[in-house]
């Protein structure tokens, strides 16, 4: 919901609040790292809180209609794709066409296209065509597992934010508190051992967790294991 549910990526989340509070956002963003590190999340709470009625310390209030409608995904003014099904020119020229219009409710349009390194060379050609000269009211979010795929003319466009691969320990940690919040009994062996198996992935554990918790309210290691 906010930035300080983001686990393990404190370098990342405390640059993005300052440039929030200090009102000094980049136009366009680029964030790297392994699957389920919170590339997707943080591009979410940023596109929100930059948006937020009433912000606080670079934080979105979550109780502002921009905030509310943001969590329920009807806010039209942040625009989700994704790369891996939209990876045509055509898709990436009626994103060009909607670039040009002033956002509806927001101070900004944010545009955050997910696996970006999926887009077609075209597509990159015509997003470059964007990004090259946007309007003051957009702002792109590139989230990636393959940074290497990305075109040196976008990378040098964006700001770039390397997402580290969650150690398990923090895993675990963030586990214990799902599960409290969840109402499930989370024996410490076992979000220990869910924690080692994610391989630096929240959302791996989160899988985990929810399989085993299918199961039964009482998650063990022998649980896990099985």
């Amino acid at each position: 919901m906010s930035f300080d549910d983001v686990v393990s990526q404190p370098h990342i989340t405390t640059t993005l609040k300052n440039q929030i509070k200090s009102g000094k956002t980049a136009h366009a963003y680029l964030f790297t790292g392994s699957r389920g590190t919170g590339k997707t999340t943080c591009a979410r709470i940023f596109a929100k809180a930059i948006n937020c009625l009433d912000p606080h310390d670079g934080e979105p209030c979550l109780e502002c209609e921009i905030c509310k409608d943001a969590d329920n995904g009807t806010l039209s003014d942040i625009i989700e794709i994704d790369a891996a099904s939209n990876s045509k020119v055509d898709d990436i020229r009626e994103l060009r066409e909607g670039v040009v219009y002033t956002p509806e409710r927001c101070k900004y349009k944010v545009y955050i296209i997910d696996e970006v390194h999926m887009l077609s060379t075209s597509a990159f050609n015509a997003l470059l065509k964007t990004m090259e000269e946007p309007p003051e009211h957009v702002i792109f979010i590139l989230a990636t597992t393959e940074v290497q795929k990305v075109p040196a003319t976008i990378l040098s466009r964006c700001q770039r934010y390397d997402f580290q691969r969650i150690t398990a320990d923090k895993i675990a940690g963030r586990l214990e508190y799902v599960a409290g919040q969840e109402k499930i009994e989370l024996d410490h062996n076992a979000a220990e051992l869910i924690g080692r198996l994610a391989d630096g992935a929240m959302r791996d554990a989160l899988s985990i967790l929810d399989t085993c918790a299918g199961v039964s309210n009482t998650v063990d290691e022998a649980l896990v294991r099985r």
